[in-house]
């Protein structure tokens, strides 16, 4: 069941694609977070020793404090203020610019600290005066510097996303110049698609392949890492929306050039979670299955953090008594790496307590026939191939007691710290699963892949049809928010303590 409908009106770029609402981001420059921590701390320091001589003012009390109020103050000004945004496209004078008024906003809130904590008269105003120089100085300076580092190593601190252009032959040059101006770091076009020449596939356009036919994109699509799709055409409206339908059915975010939709019959008004926005100059109606704010998701992210920390230091007093177990069992690594998708068809290694033999892969091959789910997913009612199942699959040694458990899970608690699965999601797939995939079940990909999800604590393995956990992931995506993820957790706790769904 779709969400209430909901079109809104924003001013950002739209640098993300797939599943949050436009906005640059500030978590993804890390670095320069970071070094702008440092340099204040830095110009701190430094006008403190020109004021009162060579002395360590971390050892004064008031100054100690005036010190982590400071790393409060930037912190909290990059993450209200959008402090980064663009800051990767900007000149000189605008990062000039843009430093000053991020360093006045931090002496403004200092000097309100110094005013309700009645320390004012305490402080020296020389000391004060020469940190908000010497900061400017010294923030422009690293800025810059580090911008020319990354321009020249064409390095960034934060993954790109991909991007799929649909357009036609005549606006091809037009939109890469926009998208390569506006997101040089941000946003990576893997391809185009050409509607009205057939003729040029497997050819570059400005440096860029034109991947397949028009009548080959949902195949294209499919099984590719894509995040975003930007229609720029001008073509039959029926055909157009019969391939927006079918594309953000497949879980895909799709960016449509307004001007496309007001010369038809305007904003497409059957279609949920719409935002009006800018990309790459273009002023665009993105259409998601799901759309989320970045303050939402910065809470998710802050929760998957916070239980990824948790998660790895019982993992750690876990494997002292796990991986022996393991090891004699089954003389092996005592942890399994695989190969799986995730969000938008992107792939990573899922990492887990090994609870199969050493050749279980190549076993699974005998094994297809006995698959009790339908579908694209394997699973057996009793497993040969788990350590001491013995030869009919039904014995119970570690490996059936860490799956029973659930202990087997805990090593992806690393992977929800590197930031590849969260903690709640939908189940990633494997890539011969993805391989067969039909349309729709892609949509399953338009979100992280969970350590736990709405399938998970539904009776997973009383679940034997493939679509039945598709609906369960679309329900998952569809009605998003953070206190269902917290109720999911709960449940798995539940379920888990109680031995339910897993075999």
């Amino acid at each position: 069941e779709y969400m209430t409908q909901k079109i809104v009106v924003v001013e950002r770029n739209v640098s993300e694609c797939m599943y949050r609402k436009p906005s640059e981001g500030w978590l993804k420059h890390w670095d320069f977070m970071c070094l702008d921590l440092f340099f204040l701390q830095a110009a701190y320091v430094i006008s403190y020793i020109a004021r009162n001589g060579l002395q360590n003012p971390y050892k004064i009390q008031l100054y100690l404090n005036m010190a982590i109020v400071i790393c409060l103050i930037d912190l909290c000004t990059v993450f209200f203020a959008e402090g980064y945004s663009g800051i990767m496209r900007r000149g000189y004078l605008q990062e000039f610019k843009a430093v000053v008024k991020h360093i006045c906003i931090v002496c403004m809130m200092m000097v309100l600290y110094l005013f309700f904590s009645q320390t004012g008269a305490d402080f020296s105003r020389i000391n004060f005066l020469l940190f908000t120089v010497v900061s400017i100085i010294l923030l422009y300076v690293e800025r810059t510097l580090w911008k020319q580092y990354l321009l020249r190593r064409r390095k960034t601190s934060f993954e790109r996303k991909t991007l799929l252009v649909i357009t036609t032959f005549d606006r091809t040059e037009d939109v890469m110049r926009k998208m390569k101006r506006s997101f040089p770091f941000e946003i990576e076009v893997i391809g185009i698609v050409l509607l009205d020449r057939d003729d040029l596939k497997g050819k570059n356009v400005d440096n860029t392949k034109i991947v397949c036919l028009k009548s080959e994109i949902l195949d294209y699509v499919r099984t590719k890492w894509i995040d975003g799709i930007l229609i720029n055409a001008d073509q039959d409206y029926d055909e157009l929306r019969s391939l927006k339908d079918a594309l953000i059915n497949m879980g895909m975010t799709v960016h449509t050039v307004v001007a496309v939709e007001e010369e038809r019959s305007g904003m497409d008004s059957e279609v949920q979670n719409q935002l009006l926005g800018n990309l790459g100059g273009y002023i665009v109606l993105s259409t998601a299955i799901r759309v989320a704010s970045s303050k939402q998701l910065f809470l998710k992210r802050m929760m998957d953090i916070a239980g990824g920390i948790t998660g790895l230091v019982v993992t750690g007093v876990l494997t002292i008594f796990i991986a022996p177990a393991i090891y004699f069992s089954s003389p092996g690594p005592v942890f399994f790496s695989q190969t799986r998708v995730g969000k938008n068809g992107k792939t990573f290694k899922i990492y887990k307590f090994r609870s199969m033999y050493m050749d279980a892969e190549e076993r699974k091959k005998e094994l297809l026939k006995e698959n009790k789910m339908q579908g694209q997913m394997f699973k057996l009612e009793r497993d040969p191939r788990i350590i001491g199942s013995g030869k009919n699959g039904d014995g119970h040694g570690i490996g059936w007691f860490i799956r029973k458990t659930s202990i087997d899970e805990f090593p992806q608690f690393w992977n929800i710290l590197k930031g590849d699965m969260s903690l709640v999601g939908t189940r990633p797939p494997t890539l011969d699963e993805w391989e067969k995939y039909d349309y729709h079940h892609r949509a399953r990909l338009a979100t992280k892949p969970g350590l736990t999800g709405l399938w998970q604590v539904s009776g997973r393995s009383d679940i034997t049809d493939f679509e039945d956990v598709v609906k369960l992931d679309l329900q998952y995506i569809q009605n998003w928010s953070l206190e269902l993820d917290i109720k999911i957790l709960f449940k798995t706790i539940f379920v888990v303590l109680c031995g339910q769904g897993a075999k």
